[in-house]
C-alpha cells in the first residue's frame, strides 16, 4: 500500500456493532481510493461486539497512517461521531458513510470528480434523482424514507434531491464552520448541515447512488429515531 504522510481525503466511519461490516467496507474503500490519498478515521461507540478489536487488526494490515481509531466510551450519537473524527481530520475534504455497506466505496470518486468538476462546497450522494435507488429495503422502509424526505423538502425547501441521505463529501472547512451551530445529534444531523450550508450560500452538488439495505447486523432505525426527526425538523423549520 503507497505511504504518504498527508492524504487529502478523509473518510469519518462512525461505528456501533460493525464487526462483520468493517472489514469489506474498509477493502471497498481501498479497492476504490487507491488512486488518491486518503484515510479512514473509525469512531468506535464502544460496540459489544468487539468491533473495535477488528479495527485494530485491519490497522496493522493497511497501517496506522491509514486508519486511525478514535474510539470513544459509550454509545453516543452519530452527529457527535463526526465531530470527534473531523477532530483528528488531516485531509482537506471529508467523506461521511455509513460503515454497514448501505453507501458502497464505488461512489466516493464521482463525488471527489463532480466536486473538481463544479467546485462544490459539498456533495451529497442521493437516491432520488438521476438514476439513483434503493435495493433491499421493505415496503415501509422506502415509505418511511420518502416521507421523511418529503417532509423537509416541504418545510425546509432546500435545492438538495435527497435531504436525509448520509453519504456525503464536504470541504473541511465549510464542515467545521457548519459544526460551530447547535446541530441535531441523530439522522437529522447531516440534514440540519446541509440546509444551513444552503442558507450561508455554499456550492453544493449531487452524484446518484444506489442504496442497500445493511448485509450484517440490525438497523437503529426505530420509532423512537423517527419521533426524534419529526422533532427536529420541526426545529430546523423555526431555527433556520
Amino acid at each position: 500500500m503507497t505511504a504518504y504522510s498527508t492524504p487529502d481525503y478523509s473518510i469519518i466511519l462512525p461505528t456501533y456493532k460493525e464487526k462483520d461490516n468493517l472489514p469489506l467496507i474498509t477493502f471497498l474503500i481501498e479497492k476504490f481510493m487507491h488512486p488518491y490519498k486518503y484515510e479512514i478515521i473509525i469512531v468506535d461507540d464502544n460496540s459489544p461486539d468487539g468491533t473495535l478489536d477488528v479495527a485494530k487488526r485491519i490497522q496493522k494490515v493497511y497501517g496506522e497512517n491509514k486508519i486511525i481509531l478514535k474510539p470513544r466510551e459509550g454509545k453516543l450519537g452519530l452527529g457527535t461521531a463526526y465531530v470527534h473524527g473531523l477532530k483528528f481530520a488531516r485531509g482537506n475534504f471529508i467523506v461521511i458513510m455509513d460503515a454497514d455497506l448501505s453507501h458502497h466505496p464505488s461512489a466516493i470518486p464521482k463525488m471527489i470528480e463532480k466536486q473538481k468538476e463544479m467546485n462544490a462546497d459539498y456533495v451529497s450522494g442521493t437516491r432520488y434523482r438521476n438514476g439513483g435507488g434503493v435495493s433491499g429495503w421493505t415496503m415501509f422502509r422506502k415509505l418511511t424514507s420518502k416521507v421523511a424526505n418529503f417532509l423537509a423538502q416541504t418545510m425546509l425547501a432546500p435545492d438538495i434531491s435527497d435531504l436525509t441521505g448520509s453519504f456525503r463529501l464536504y470541504r473541511k472547512e465549510v464542515l467545521s464552520k457548519m459544526l460551530e451551530y447547535d446541530l441535531p445529534k441523530g439522522y437529522a444531523f447531516q440534514m440540519a448541515i446541509a440546509v444551513r450550508a444552503q442558507k450561508m450560500g455554499y456550492k453544493s452538488a449531487e452524484v446518484p447512488i444506489e442504496f442497500v439495505d445493511r448485509i450484517y447486523g440490525e438497523s437503529s432505525l426505530g420509532a423512537e429515531e423517527i419521533t426524534r426527526y419529526i422533532g427536529q425538523l420541526v426545529q430546523l423549520f423555526f431555527s433556520v
